[in-house]
């Protein structure tokens, strides 16, 4: 078995298997050349039958699942494009939150300015997310905040758009924080800490965590 699913495989049945997606690979290839490496095709070198499901951009860790039978991909793909799925993430944003609260403001492509997305309130399809904050603390005296981040809909850099919209982007973020922002912390400080859905063959409920690296 490959270095790769022997580090990052968190479960694996007949159906799907979960692994723990590090930061700084794609899901899925690009459209050049020198983004071919991915997670799955990776997967796919040591088991054919993989099946993508649903993505996380390339600097996010964390959950992700993919299908070992065609009904385990149609069953879950259905609970995730029906939002029958509970998923949390965990992020370190810039500045001091305090409480929760719910952001509910579209997100579109920026076709001006790719790989962008912007916030759009005037725009039908929704964007939700629900935000909690966890802790306050400094990263080189510079204040900041864990939060826990929970999406309603599964918007492309949803929560990436949304925190910078409401004023507190995750540090780290290349693409939606302030150059001082990115230098606080080598990585994006978003991971995929916690997904549930219904089991495909049992329907039972199952849930996967996996720790939070930063």
């Amino acid at each position: 078995m490959s270095n790769f699913l022997t580090e990052h495989l968190i479960h694996c049945d007949q159906d799907f298997m979960v692994i723990a997606k590090p930061a700084g690979i794609l899901t899925v290839p690009g459209k050049t050349e020198d983004l071919q490496d991915c997670v799955i095709n990776r997967l796919l070198k040591i088991e054919p039958k993989t099946l993508l499901i649903h993505r996380l951009d390339r600097d996010t860790s964390g959950i992700l699942v993919f299908g070992l039978s065609k009904w385990g991909q149609k069953s879950i793909s259905r609970q995730f494009q029906e939002r029958q799925t509970s998923k949390t993430y965990q992020a370190v944003v810039a500045g001091h939150l305090q409480g929760h609260g719910i952001i509910d403001v579209p997100v579109i492509y920026d076709s001006s300015h790719p790989p962008l997305h912007i916030a759009a309130p005037e725009y039908n399809k929704p964007a939700v997310t629900e935000w909690q904050a966890i802790e306050n603390y400094e990263i080189q005296g510079q204040a900041v905040t864990r939060v826990k981040l929970t999406p309603i809909t599964g918007r492309s850099h949803q929560l990436r758009v949304h925190m910078q919209f409401l004023g507190h982007p995750i540090i780290g973020d290349t693409l939606y924080a302030t150059v001082e922002q990115q230098a606080l912390m080598p990585r994006l400080c978003l991971h995929a800490e916690q997904l549930c859905f219904h089991h495909p063959k049992t329907e039972e409920n199952v849930q996967f965590h996996c720790p939070v690296p930063f």
